[in-house]
């Protein structure tokens, strides 16, 4: 039997409920200043009472308090997650913090408020922290636009990344789609629409050739999607538009594949004479590949197992959405997703998690963060030269 037993998670159940009520009840929605402030002190009280140690700002910008604790060197294994949401002050009024039939509910308790408690409460049960790391952004629910560069740093110099999303459905994230972001514009020449419109250069006709020829790059035996979402264009209903955009996301499994779409949309041409297209944007996010996660994956499912979770085996699933996962991967370093609440609904009104799966979720977090931290120091230099080859395989 491991000695992270799901038993002993169970016993602090009740505090971690408290816990979490606490973090649930007090809204952080990304980009209210004061809100996050107010979490941000909360999240620092939880951590300091469960580890002993307090955290540091190492961004030093007082609107977005990006938190981080080493301990010792810290370079053996970073659990990364945020505290900021989707939900708008006032939320609580309408989706109330609750426990029904072992449904916990409440604004952004699924993404990722309960994975912050499970974080906090399995480095209380390690017997050592020394080689751990911990970071707890921001502003990762609009893409991560202040903490990007400190994340990246920070996994640059673990062995080991593990990520507090969450899990729909129990399975951890192996893989995700990297997510590359952009916006076409045409401009056209206006004219009378029904005195001389051949005076003008339609740029709503010429968008919508475009428009055509972005989803043709898309691949679906590949997982590449490409899709156009919002759109403008002209002017009033008697004028040959000027001007036109169309926002487009990009998903794909790959770099290849991103840097492929990346380099035709690139190469677009107007159709129209004198029409002219200007592209902003680029590559967002880097693709979590299952190669990255594959041997924390493994250890994961022996620890599963170990831990007496045999009423089925760990399953992993590829999805589509980003996270700070893609991020971490992206430089190279080993990176398990998805170690989170288990439940579903992230943003939506049936958010919720499963009371019944935080003890079992918080012990296998737990018990890899035990075996990740004992590791030779040295796996991280592996890490940082991008191998994925390292201290890692189980």
């Amino acid at each position: 039997m491991h000695p992270h037993t799901v038993a002993a998670m169970r016993a602090r159940l009740p505090q971690m409920l408290t816990d979490i009520e606490a973090l649930v009840t007090t809204e952080s929605p990304t980009g209210d200043a004061a809100a996050i402030a107010t979490c941000a002190r909360l999240v620092t009280e939880l951590g300091v009472r469960l580890t002993g140690i307090a955290p540091e700002d190492p961004a030093g910008v007082p609107e977005h308090p990006h938190l981080r604790w080493r301990f010792g060197a810290g370079d053996r294994v970073l659990l990364v997650g945020h505290y900021d949401t989707v939900w708008p002050l006032g939320s609580l009024a309408t989706h109330p913090f609750g426990i029904t039939a072992g449904r916990l509910t409440g604004p952004g308790c699924f993404d990722m408020k309960v994975g912050v408690v499970q974080l906090f409460h399995a480095l209380a049960a390690q017997d050592d922290l020394d080689g751990v790391s911990v970071l707890l952004t921001c502003d990762e629910e609009i893409g991560s636009p202040t903490s990007r560069a400190l994340i990246e740093a920070e996994a640059r110099r673990c062995a080991a990344v593990l990520v507090l999303e969450a899990s729909e459905g129990g399975a951890l994230k192996t893989a995700r789609k990297g997510v590359s972001a952009y916006e076409l514009r045409v401009s056209g020449r206006a004219a009378h629409a029904g005195l001389e419109p051949e005076r003008g250069i339609n740029a709503t006709v010429e968008l919508a050739h475009q428009i055509g020829a972005l989803v043709r790059l898309a691949d679906p035996v590949l997982g590449t999607t490409v899709t156009p979402t919002t759109a403008t264009s002209g002017s009033t209903r008697n004028t040959v538009p000027a001007t036109a955009s169309v926002r487009v996301d990009v998903r794909a499994r790959t770099l290849a594949e991103q840097q492929r779409v990346d380099t035709a949309l690139r190469a677009f041409v107007p159709l129209l004479p004198g029409a002219v297209l200007e592209i902003d944007g680029g590559l967002d996010r880097p693709p979590l590949e299952e190669h990255s996660s594959a041997a924390l994956f493994a250890r994961a499912r022996r620890l599963y197992a170990e831990l007496g979770l045999d009423d089925g085996e760990l399953r992993g699933v590829a999805v589509g959405g980003g996270s700070d996962g893609n991020i971490t991967a992206g430089v190279g370093t080993p990176t398990l997703d998805g170690l989170g609440a288990v439940g579903g609904g992230a943003h939506a009104d049936h958010e919720h998690v499963s009371v019944e799966e935080i003890p079992a979720r918080t012990a296998l977090l737990a018990a890899l963060v035990a075996e990740l931290r004992a590791e030779p120091s040295a796996a991280t230099g592996a890490a940082a030269a991008g191998s994925t080859e390292s201290a890692l395989v189980p």
